[in-house]
């Protein structure tokens, strides 16, 4: 399977790419012969150092090292929570908030099916959220994670009784179709098919200082094909 993967910035240093959804950032240590982002972009731009991770189902923005010294110079940025990331996220539910927070630890890992847990006794974790836009049924928001723990924003916002759509670890695991959004809608519902149908998250934004002129950069990565339509649908019958 080809993947089209757009590049949003490239330097000698660094390279910044939109990911599709199904692609993997990382290796998967169950099939090593699954497609990763950096095995299709390495043809291009040569060897990548990874900096961070997205997971297969989520889209957008990813920064990659084109040198050893720019990946120590951006993990320690990670590290030190120096480098924001701005998610959107399409939730099933209007939230009786504009703005909130969730503050709950997390422990990845933390049950038999390999799910991140919310646990007294696991890592501190804070994720803020904004609602952008909302329909009766389903919201778009804005989740800023402070810390990176594994699922964090789609576990924190289930913990919320918001689960991100078409997530089938955390959340509503069923597609999201036109005729659930759309009012009035005429179309044959036995052949209708999900215009959303992978988890309904996507990667919006990262802010970072270049690794070496130290340049503040803010880029973003503009959204898949499927997730825009049901961005489109929530703003006509916001406007509606």
């Amino acid at each position: 399977m080809k993947f089209d993967i757009q590049t949003l910035y490239c330097d000698e240093n660094i390279l910044v790419v939109n990911k599709p959804a199904g692609l993997l950032s990382a290796p998967d240590r169950y099939d090593s012969e699954a497609p990763v982002a950096a095995r299709e972009l390495e043809g291009q731009y040569g060897l990548l150092w990874p900096v961070h991770r997205l997971d297969k189902d989520t889209s957008g923005v990813l920064l990659f090292a084109r040198d050893a010294d720019s990946h120590r110079v951006i993990s320690t940025a990670f590290e030190f929570g120096q480098i924001h990331k701005v998610y959107h996220a399409l939730v099933a539910a209007n939230p009786p908030w504009n703005e909130n927070e969730c503050d709950l630890p997390l422990t990845p890992d933390g049950d038999r099916l390999h799910r991140t847990i919310v646990d007294g006794a696991g890592k501190q974790s804070l994720t803020r959220f904004k609602v952008l836009m909302r329909h009766p049924f389903l919201s778009l928001v804005e989740a800023r994670p402070e810390t990176g723990r594994t699922h964090q924003i789609r576990v924190h916002l289930a913990a919320m009784s918001c689960p991100i759509y078409c997530d089938p670890m955390y959340g509503k695991n069923e597609g999201l179709y036109l005729s659930r959004i759309k009012r009035r809608w005429k179309g044959d519902s036995a052949a209708e098919r999900p215009i959303l149908d992978r988890c309904g998250l996507h990667a919006w934004s990262i802010c970072f200082e270049h690794p070496a002129s130290a340049e503040s950069m803010t880029i973003e990565a503009p959204y898949p094909k499927d997730f825009r339509a049901v961005v489109n649908q929530l703003q006509k019958v916001r406007s509606a």
